[in-house]
């Protein structure tokens, strides 16, 4: 076989193999472990990294210092080292108990010297310890030797003990020793006791909140020396570790009370230093310390800062050619060493991780950047253990075309002036600018140790740049950019658990007091015609219902138009500011317009939020108007023939005219219910397409803060928020052009080559000598005229065919109400005297369905409706024959300008009033005739769903339930005031 010789270095695979077979299954599985630490091992154990367990170290051993390792006893000496526990150990003779530095020798300690825990030798103070020869051989004893502290050398021990090195020069200066005898002793620096050197007491506690105070170890040890050191020697690196320490306290001021705090050493020291000069022509940087503020003493400074000469350079939105902001850093650690200049890229300023695309996104020009990520205090500790310094510059060509370097302005909203957060106030003149900051300080939080855990820190939680266009230019300038700075200070408890939010922006932003006038303009010259409008339309209704008096009614009534024509007024402006922005700034190649940042969107957000709460107002008084109508089908048949039917109770027999069949008005009432929500829109199409052209091809990525058009999502998506106005202008834009596409097909092409719904209810009426009588308001309503001109429409199919062919070969009259015309629908408006006999007609129907629910008399109730029915059927039939003699009526054509205003002007005062109406103006009471109102609602609700989730789907979803549940609310009601009005059984509405 092929595996029997198979052989590894003369060894038969199979017998290599067998040992895996014969290996017993349960070896295999997995056991838990002891859990043990290096703090559970014992004196004479150590922790072993491999094992994860606690194990004993040889004979004359005990654990190392970091109990990771075993160590020689004391007395015993390394005899080998193969690392670890792995070591041996040797007794040192009596003579020679201790052992030096090392562990590799004996040696003995001289009289005087002192034998520590470890069994070594320690020197004096001052003296430095020596074990061996020049050449390296071992001495037999220990020796101690002086450092000389005065001149010539001037030397003192390192830190080692091993060395003597020059000690500091301010020991040299104060005492000619390295000795600082009765003189001020701080931070490892010798100072005179002299009032201008700032040895008086300092103030090393830093309060990040009220209940919570630590008293900084870096301040104890750093913050005196520092301050005496620039202020007597000028030494650079101490002011700049100054300026360090008033940044870790937010560069807060207390000009009232003498305060010496890091940030109050610094202000006298910047008083003290007048005489030596300042750097660069600007005031408020002295030539030997750090450039902590600006000028806070002359009125209106901030404000000339952030909009002062423009650079020069010129901004493009050119897609091929992407201009960036080029930020450069200067950075400082702790202790006030200059590290390096470096570019802002790379995620330098930035907390969040991220890849190194969306990172340097934040540069580009015109690109608003938004960041946010959480992160755990565990990390930051771990991280940020050594705190940075950045002092912010712009590099822009300077007149020249020579590179010239801007500093950027910084506001703390954490710096305190006098014990009040001035940054946080809008008043720009009271501002506090600073120049300096940090991202972590974990380091000022420390308590008398600085190795101890911080116990509290210090995170720049947000971090914003904000970039202003010069206004009213056309040149695409730009003011010096702000760095818009909060720090948020956390109390370590559990770092493991802690959190803190971050987030880093780039805002630009304009001037919009010119746009927010212009605005401001159109809506009040929309609302002052929407006043008009809505007292024309007051006016109107007065009219139709009878009524002269002004009444609270009227107000209320005034005031429900009024915010109907209010909402097309919002909905105009702000439609139109949604588009202007979406064109203009997205169009724009040399920088002329921004978007409005989100503080700046809050007016336009209040006008579209207005504008769908005035429409939802004026939609509920439609529905309101819609569900209340008084209906009313004439039925012109009239019996064929009598009748005989015995009389009951006796055995008389009499003739009766034969009765009418009522499923002629069932049908009409059937066809009238079905139409009552038809629209010229199609809602479910209608969200397919705007989601189609939205998610899929991608209208959705250009309302985004970028001012480079893209309909493929990018890397920099993910950073580059949406804009609400353009969403809003974006949404509403696709919404109402797919919406009026669709009513355009449909009246324009689907009614007129495949089927009206509308005409079709006509031409139903007609076929079943059917009128409807319409009353939309007290005086006024409209008029279908359904009267067949075969006089009869109770018939056979074969009879019915014949008279639709006569019809159609013009062999009869016409369908009009009035001879030899072809107009069926009408407006009417009736005298107060027709409706006076109508309501006392139909009184007796309200009464039995009052007493109905009182008394439960059902027979009587049924005798009183059938008996009204036939009157109101007989009463407006002779009304159209004119056979009434003081309720005639007269047929005319509205004026031009009633069409127009929409009121009657002239009031029926003893006729009746029937207008001519071919734009079947009847449909008022359906949804098909306030399809405007409706598909401007549904574009409100759309965009404002959207705006508050930021969800073009989720917005399409809760659209289309809205337009399903009103639309049941509306056949649901409709369908029983049409039994109600009609009489018509609502069990027969289909």
């Amino acid at each position: 076989m092929v595996v029997a010789k198979l052989q590894f270095r003369g060894t038969p695979l199979a017998l290599l193999l067998l040992p895996m077979v014969l290996l017993p299954l349960g070896h295999s599985l997995i056991h838990s472990v002891p859990f043990q630490t290096v703090q559970d091992c014992t004196k004479k154990q150590h922790f072993d990294i491999s094992r994860m367990a606690c194990r004993f170290c040889g004979d004359h051993q005990q654990k190392s210092k970091d109990g990771t390792s075993c160590a020689c006893q004391p007395g015993y000496k390394l005899i080998s080292n193969k690392g670890g526990p792995f070591i041996k150990c040797a007794k040192c003779p009596a003579l020679h108990s201790a052992v030096t530095q090392d562990g590799w020798s004996c040696i003995r300690c001289p009289h005087g010297v002192i034998l520590d825990n470890e069994g070594k030798c320690r020197c004096p103070v001052g003296y430095i310890m020596v074990e061996r020869h020049v050449n390296g051989a071992p001495l037999q004893q220990v020796q101690c030797h002086p450092c000389s502290k005065s001149s010539p050398s001037f030397t003192m021990p390192d830190h080692s003990a091993k060395h003597c090195i020059r000690c500091h020069e301010t020991f040299i200066t104060t005492t000619k020793s390295c000795d600082c005898k009765s003189n001020v002793l701080t931070g490892g620096l010798c100072f005179h006791a002299h009032p201008k050197t700032l040895t008086t007491s300092v103030v090393t506690n830093i309060i990040y909140s009220k209940n919570l105070k630590v008293s900084s170890a870096w301040f104890v040890s750093h913050l005196k020396a520092s301050a005496i050191a620039c202020l007597r020697f000028a030494n650079l690196t101490a002011c700049q570790a100054l300026g360090n320490m008033c940044v870790m306290t937010m560069n807060s001021i207390n000009s009232l009370i003498p305060y010496n705090d890091a940030c109050g050493l610094y202000q006298t020291i910047f008083k003290k230093t007048i005489h030596l000069g300042i750097s660069h022509s600007i005031n408020s940087w002295r030539k030997t310390l750090p450039w902590l503020y600006y000028d806070s003493h002359i009125d209106g400074l901030p404000s000339r800062i952030l909009h002062q000469e423009p650079f020069q350079t010129l901004f493009h939105f050119k897609s091929s050619q992407r201009m960036e902001l080029q930020f450069i850093v200067a950075r400082y650690d702790v202790r006030g060493n200059f590290l390096n200049w470096a570019k802002a890229t790379g995620g330098i300023l930035q907390l969040c991780p991220d890849t190194l695309t969306k990172l340097n996104a934040a540069y580009i020009f015109g690109l608003t950047y938004r960041q946010q990520c959480t992160l755990p205090v565990s990390m930051l500790l771990s991280k940020y253990r050594a705190i940075q310094f950045y002092d912010l510059y712009v590099l822009h060509k300077g007149e020249h075309d020579d590179d010239q370097l801007h500093p950027v302005a910084v506001r703390n909203l954490n710096l305190q002036y006098n014990g009040k957060f001035v940054n946080k106030d809008d008043a720009e003149n009271d501002w506090y600018l600073t120049r300096r900051i940090f991202l972590v300080d974990t380091l000022a939080g420390r308590e008398d140790n600085l190795n101890r855990q911080p116990k509290v820190i210090r995170v720049a939680n947000d971090i914003k740049i904000r970039i202003n266009l010069v206004p009213n230019s056309l040149h695409g300038k730009i003011f010096p950019p702000v760095l818009i700075i909060s720090y948020v200070n956390i109390k370590i408890q559990n770092p493991e658990e802690q959190t803190v939010p971050i987030s880093f922006s780039v805002e630009y932003k304009m001037d919009l007091s010119t746009a927010n006038q212009n605005t401001e303009i159109a809506l009040g010259f929309l609302c002052g015609l929407s006043t008009i409008c809505s007292m024309l339309k007051t006016a109107s209704w007065k009219r139709r219902i009878g009524s002269q008096m002004i009444d609270i009614q009227t107000i209320l009534k005034f005031l429900l138009f009024y915010a109907g024509d209010l909402a097309n007024a919002f909905f105009l402006v702000t439609f139109g500011t949604g588009l202007y922005w979406l064109i203009f700034f997205k169009g724009q190649r040399i920088v002329s317009v921004l978007l409005p940042t989100p503080s700046q969107e809050v007016h336009f957000i209040f006008c579209v939020v207005s504008a769908f709460a005035l429409k939802l107002l004026q939609l509920l008084h439609k529905l309101g108007i819609q569900l209340t109508v008084d209906i009313f089908f004439i039925d012109w048949e009239r019996p064929k023939g009598k009748i005989v039917k015995s009389v009951a109770g006796g055995g008389d027999i009499k003739t009766a005219a034969a009765p009418v069949s009522i499923w002629r008005t069932y049908f009409v009432a059937n066809e009238w219910n079905n139409i009552q929500t038809i629209r010229k829109i199609n809602p479910i199409f209608q969200i397919f397409v705007v989601l189609f052209f939205l998610e899929v091809v991608g209208f959705a990525n250009l309302t985004s803060m970028s001012p480079y058009s893209n309909f493929k999502r990018t890397a920099e998506s993910d950073v580059v928020p949406p804009s609400r106005i353009l969403r809003f202008g974006m949404a509403s834009g696709i919404w109402l052009t797919v919406g009026v596409i669709q009513v355009v097909f449909c009246t324009g092409i689907y009614e007129r080559f495949v089927e009206d719904r509308i005409s079709q209810f006509i031409d139903v009426c007609s076929i079943s000598n059917i009128s409807v009588m319409i009353f939309s308001h007290r005086c006024f309503g409209y008029y279908i005229h359904g009267r067949s001109v075969h006089g009869h429409a109770d018939t056979n199919m074969e009879e019915m065919n014949l008279n639709l062919k006569r019809e159609a070969d013009n062999l009869c009259g016409q369908r009009g109400l009035i001879p030899n015309t072809e107009i069926e629908t009408f407006q009417i408006f009736t005298t107060s005297k027709i409706r006076e006999q109508y309501d006392k007609i139909r009184e007796p129907i309200h009464w039995s369905s009052r007493s109905d629910q009182l008394l439960n008399h059902a027979d009587d109730s049924y005798e009183r409706k059938m008996k009204a029915y036939n009157t109101t059927n007989k009463f407006l039939g002779s009304f159209i024959d004119h056979a009434i003699h003081d309720m005639d009526y007269i047929v005319q054509d509205k004026l031009l300008l009633e069409r127009i205003i929409g009121m009657e002007l002239h009031e029926p005062i003893d006729k009746t009033i029937f207008y001519n109406d071919e734009k079947l103006s009847f449909t008022d009471v359906l949804y098909y005739g306030n399809e405007s109102t409706l598909l401007i609602f549904d574009t409100l609700f759309f965009c404002v769903v959207d705006l508050a989730a930021q969800n073009f789907i989720l917005a399409a979803f809760l659209t289309y339930v809205q337009q399903k549940v009103i639309q049941f609310i509306r056949l649901a009601i409709g369908r029983k005031n049409l039994a109600i009005k009609t009489l018509v059984d609502e069990r027969f509405l289909l």
